[in-house]
């Protein structure tokens, strides 16, 4: 049996399309309406969680979903989660990914195994080629390239948005919208382009990249032109929706090089 950690998003949602699982949701965690059985939790008590889990036969773990650093309350730490909390807040220091993969260190050691959405539906997962319009600023897309790979090691963000040679925005631990509004604030009616991909190195099981068609909406407030994502490592979440969105906005939107 598999269990979905639920974030926020349509993720989870998708995720249950293809297939029942128990819903792991969070307590203080926004999460989408779901037909899957529910179990609840809190971050200071992984150690029930675990319990809960295989009480229910669980073996298979998918992480999906936005989900923010919870503020956490340690009195009401269980003794496994107070065990295991020095070694989660020295590497919540070093990033996100880190902080994953700490996570994801601590389910296995506990005999689950990790199930990444996209294997579960590959069909999310963006081919190369156009997905809507045509290929546009190209040189702006190439430098977004750029500053990704130059800020990958870093662990900073998935997203750039440049315009005309400049840097506006930078994906950070707000994530996308928070960048996108930002840009929509300082340039707005730059005609940029929005990168998104994955950080060298990221383990694409936990955290790949994802945009919806909200994300098409955003882009287009902000004045942009295009959206250039990574292919095979990008989830567009409900193609169809994401296409309306496109030409809602007269936004270009495309999977490569």
């Amino acid at each position: 049996m598999r269990a979905i950690l639920a974030g926020d998003g349509a993720l989870p949602r998708l995720l249950l399309e293809a297939e029942m699982a128990y819903v792991v949701h969070f307590k203080g965690t926004v999460i989408e309406r779901h037909k899957g059985p529910p179990i609840k939790a809190r971050f200071e008590q992984l150690g029930k969680l675990f319990d809960d889990l295989r009480a229910k036969d669980v073996t298979e773990v998918c992480l999906a979903g936005a989900m923010g650093r919870p503020a956490l309350d340690p009195v009401a730490f269980d003794p496994f989660t107070a065990a295991k909390m020095p070694m989660l807040m020295q590497a919540m220091g070093q990033g996100d990914d880190a902080l994953l993969r700490a996570v994801v260190g601590v389910i296995e050691s506990e005999g689950f195994s990790i199930v990444a959405a996209h294997d579960i539906r590959p069909d999310l997962v963006v081919p190369a080629g156009v997905i809507f319009g045509a290929p546009v600023g190209e040189d702006d897309a190439a430098r977004g390239r750029a500053v990704l790979d130059a800020l990958g090691p870093l662990d900073v963000g998935q997203g750039a948005v440049v315009g005309k040679g400049q840097v506006l925005g930078i994906e950070t631990l707000q994530g996308t919208e928070a960048m996108l509004r930002f840009v929509a604030e300082t340039a707005k009616g730059s005609g940029g382009v929005f990168v998104k991909r994955p950080k060298a190195g990221q383990d694409l099981r936990m955290d790949m990249p994802a945009i919806g068609p909200e994300t098409i909406r955003q882009a287009a407030v902000a004045g942009l032109s295009g959206i250039e994502v990574a292919p095979g490592e990008v989830m567009l979440l409900d193609r169809p929706a994401i296409e309306a969105a496109c030409a809602e906005t007269g936004l270009s939107l495309w999977a490569g090089p």
